[in-house]
This record gives C-alpha cells, structure tokens and sequence, in this order.
C-alpha cells in the first residue's frame, strides 16, 4: 500500500470509527483498494496480538498471587493493590480481546455474503465451480479459527470472576486470614488460568495458520 493510500484509508477509518458503521466502512475502504479479505486479515492480526497481550496480563496475575500466597510479612496493602492493578489490566486486555473477535466475526460474513452473491455473476462455470469450492474451504478454516478464538474468549470470564473475588476479600481483609483464604483457592485457580493460557496458545496458532493460508491465495 502506498503513502497516499495508506493515508486515506487512515482518515477513512477515523472517520467511519467514529459513526460506527460497518458497511459504509467497508465500501470506502475498497474505494481506496483496500478489500474486506484485506480487512479480516489485518483483524485477525490484530485478534491474535490482542490474546498476546491478554496472555502477558492473565501470567502477570498470576505470578501476583503466587506472592501473595507466599506471603511472608511486608505491607499487604501494597500486594493488594499491585494485585488490583493486575485484575484491572487482564480485564481490559479481556474486553480487548472480546471486540476484536466480534470485528473479525462482523468482516467474515460481510467477506462470505458478498462472495456468495457474487458468484451469481459468473458467466464461466468452470471458474465459477472453482470459486464457490474456494469460499467453501475459506468459510470452513474461519469457522475453525472463530471456534478457537470463542473457546479461549470464554474461559477468560470465570478467570477475571475468581480474580476479582480474591482481589475484593483481599481488599476487605488486610490480614493473615485473608491471605490463608486466598491460598485456599489458588490452586484452583492457577490451574484454570494456566488452561487459558494453553487454549489461548491454540487460539493464536489457529490465527498464523488462518493468516498463512490467506495470504498464499
């Protein structure tokens, strides 16, 4: 993509941001040649960096409670609020995480349902059998990559609701017994953040592959 291009697409994209409407988006974006096939590739790009980010927060929680529950002396109140600091980022990074799903989501069925009218315009059956067989596989390897991005996106809420459980008993309860609670739920919850982690990692994978496979057609 060129300067000017690139510069308009920018202004473009601002400007529609702001009215928050997706189709009038996507058609001045491709009056610029920027497609929606070049559009859900750069969203799942930016899906996949979103999960990256959502992945350092959630280990960083984590690594906050292991130090908590080895609390040794020191000032509690300070282990609370780096711990709060952790909940309040991996819930942000979550919701990040969320809306970039529902746009790539929103641009593959804008992508599909134009693909499918479209192919009523070929008048060569041949290249429109080709076409068709291609948008099948294409809807196929999304569907894949969507279910994997949604399986990861669902285990975070029960993640961030334990989270902000032991981060609010800890803010109620600056003391020993609170730590000794929370150490109590910690393993529970270590183990459901670690699976995030891993079905995250496939999640991610899904993404390079999808993006791969996008880019070589």
């Amino acid at each position: 993509m060129n300067k000017r291009t690139f510069l308009n697409a920018s202004i473009i994209a601002l400007t529609l941001a702001l009215t928050g409407c997706q189709t009038a988006y996507y058609s001045a974006m491709e009056s610029v040649g920027i497609h929606k096939r070049d559009i859900l590739v750069d969203r799942v790009e930016e899906t996949k960096e979103a999960q990256e980010t959502s992945q350092e927060e959630f280990q960083s929680a984590l690594e906050r409670l292991t130090t908590l529950v080895n609390f040794n002396g020191g000032e509690l109140k300070e282990v609370y609020e780096q711990l709060n600091d952790d909940y309040e980022a991996s819930l942000e990074s979550a919701n990040n995480v969320t809306n970039n799903i529902n746009k790539v989501e929103d641009v593959a069925e804008a992508l599909f349902a134009e693909w499918t009218e479209e192919l009523d315009l070929y008048k060569n059956a041949s290249l429109k059998r080709e076409s068709a067989k291609k948008l099948t596989e294409t809807k196929r390897q999304f569907s894949k990559l969507l279910r994997s991005m949604r399986s990861s996106e669902s285990k975070m809420e029960p993640v961030l609701a334990s989270l902000q459980d032991n981060v609010l008993y800890l803010k109620h309860n600056l003391n020993a017994q609170a730590v000794a609670a929370i150490k109590g739920e910690f393993s529970n919850l270590k183990r459901d953040i670690q699976i995030l982690l891993t079905d995250m990692n496939k999640s991610i994978d899904e993404s390079n592959q999808f993006i791969a496979d996008m880019n070589r057609n």
